[in-house]
């Protein structure tokens, strides 16, 4: 966003250079430092009022403030953690560390929603009085402008960087405006009818105790996927395939792989099919090229180079009628590659890879199966011509 430029300028040199890890680790540190500093304002201003008017809701909101400031310090820790160099004991970088303080601001979340659920049933059974005053809904109206602007900053340095990090503590900072806006409102209703609003402002916590419960359950699952091998992002598998793509004499692609070492740090390796009959020294110089090109994104790209027959008609027969077969049979759900012919005196085995979908279920030999009894093809003798077909399963991995 174009409100947060000026703060960009002044504290992260380079700032448009979101490749470069050290300015990757000054937007951690800045957005860090900011969360610290506006989160500790708003749990002395909020413990304040709470204390003073005796309502839950004010303090529980309060107290996650301070897991807050609690969050952003893990943050600043994580970032400086990933901003390691590699070593030998990690070759490949320490930049995961931020999917892990991601985690850990996960947990701490689903604490304090569990404190805060604690806190709002003791409250439902034993209702204590509330001195709500004006003052009261003013702090709690300046904390839901001071959070909002807090989560605008977090999502857009997250976003700059494709921080997993940020990206949770914006999603709690936006959990903090819904809930504390409901606390705003039950603080109103208790200046006018503080003996009706006395339980609802228990309810009230109740209710966003479980809000946030359920926000951090939602943040441990996504924390968690990169950790565990979880999908690549759909627009870095697009730029690879369509770049790719984009070079003469490049054919096309297949089973690409994307091995995530932080979010600024990727290894990636795919097959590329380039003309069988190009001098194997030109397709390779190309792939070298391509690689190269790649290493200057921060993307480490490995290509296998497959020579894929152009000009054989009984291959490029033999592929339309297979492609026609299994996309009328599987309503285009499986890809082909590495589509060959071993042709021998007796038969010819039909070779290549089926990429399918996880909730496709077939077997390389139903498939085989499928085609053969399918196929039937004379050649210039008149005599039935005999195929094999030999299929490798593959599944997608992006």
């Amino acid at each position: 966003m174009k409100i947060f430029e000026p703060l960009k300028k002044t504290f992260i040199k380079d700032y448009k250079n979101t490749s470069d890890p050290d300015v990757r680790f000054r937007y951690g540190m800045t957005a860090g430092i900011f969360g610290i500093v506006t989160n500790a304002v708003l749990f002395v201003m909020k413990v304040a009022v709470g204390l003073l008017s005796r309502s839950i809701s004010v303090i529980a909101d309060a107290v996650n403030n301070l897991s807050d400031a609690g969050s952003s310090g893990v943050t600043l820790i994580g970032f400086k953690l990933s901003n390691r160099p590699a070593d030998k004991e990690h070759p490949f970088g320490h930049a995961r560390y931020e999917y892990i303080t991601g985690l850990v601001v996960a947990f701490i979340i689903l604490i304090i929603g569990g404190s805060l659920f604690k806190s709002s049933v003791e409250k439902i059974i034993s209702p204590t009085p509330i001195e709500a005053s004006a003052w009261t809904a003013v702090i709690l109206g300046v904390s839901i402008i001071l959070k909002g602007i807090q989560g605008l900053l977090y999502r857009d340095f997250g976003k700059s960087i494709s921080s997993t990090s940020l990206y949770a503590s914006a999603t709690d900072s936006r959990n903090d405006v819904i809930s504390t806006t409901l606390v705003l409102a039950s603080t109103i209703g208790a200046i006018f009818r503080p003996d009706v609003f006395t339980v609802v402002d228990a309810a009230v916590g109740l209710a966003v105790s479980l809000f946030i419960v359920i926000s951090g359950i939602k943040l441990v699952k996504e924390t968690i996927d990169p950790l565990i091998g979880g999908k690549p992002d759909k627009e870095l598998v697009e730029h690879i395939v369509k770049k790719v793509c984009s070079y003469p004499g490049i054919l096309g692609v297949h089973d690409l792989m994307v091995h995530n070492y932080g979010p600024a740090k990727s290894f990636a390796s795919l097959h590329a099919e380039v003309d069988a009959a190009e001098d194997v020294m030109k397709s390779h110089d190309l792939i070298d090229n391509i690689e190269r090109d790649f290493a200057a994104e921060g993307i480490f790209m490995v290509i296998h180079m497959d020579p894929v027959v152009t000009d054989d008609p009984e291959l490029i027969d033999m592929k339309s009628k297979v492609t026609a077969l299994i996309n009328g049979k599987y309503d285009g759900k499986l890809k082909l590659h590495d589509f060959r012919l071993v042709k021998g005196v007796t038969h010819t085995n039909v070779l290549f890879d089926a990429v399918v979908p996880y909730d496709v279920k077939v077997t390389a030999k139903e498939l085989s199966d499928f085609l053969t009894a399918e196929i039937r093809q004379n050649n210039d003798g008149g005599n039935e011509k005999v195929y094999y077909f030999v299929i490798n399963i593959d599944h997608e991995y992006n």
